[in-house]
């Protein structure tokens, strides 16, 4: 599974764009299998920008896909520098609520249907995240004390990849 992962989206920078969506204290996140240090990855829902396609339209696609829910943007957030060879990204972080629809994992389309890396959709509290190996939490989670910490990061963050 690695390999096709590298062969997808390694080797290359990418721009991703990620969606903040917290309800009740509780912060929607994606499980997906293969990636991190521990071959588990929990991330906020986001994904790849296609070419001629507007940030704000690839995290009301990429939420669809990966969670089943419709959302708004409510503003941006920051960027984040992902780097972790051979993958290596750019990612812009919004702050998104929910519009619509329910709740459920969804598929990476990049990815065939017996190779898919999501493997669950759930929202998480602080302590629920405190829970998960350091190695498996994106990078832009392992530092935060409390939720909302994350809705007033702005500008260029970048969090030491290997700490």
């Amino acid at each position: 599974m690695e390999e096709k992962i590298i062969e997808k989206f390694g080797n290359k920078l990418r721009v991703r764009v990620c969606g903040i969506l917290i309800e009740k204290g509780k912060i929607l996140l994606i499980r997906h299998k293969s990636l991190g240090k521990n071959g588990v990855l929990w991330a906020p829902p986001g994904g790849g920008m296609l070419f001629g396609e507007r940030a704000e339209e690839t995290i009301k696609r990429e939420f669809k896909e990966e969670t089943g829910l419709m959302i708004k943007v409510e503003r941006y957030l920051f960027t984040h520098e992902f780097l972790n060879p051979p993958l290596h990204a750019i990612e812009l972080f919004f702050e998104v609520s929910r519009i619509g629809g329910e709740l459920k994992t969804g598929y990476d389309p990049e990815m065939s249907k017996n190779e898919q890396i999501i493997t669950k959709a759930a929202y998480l509290d602080i302590d629920q995240l405190r829970e998960i190996h350091h190695d498996s939490i994106h990078n832009v989670l392992r530092k935060v004390n409390n939720l909302k910490e994350l809705l007033y990061m702005d500008g260029y963050v970048k969090f030491e990849e290997f700490t």
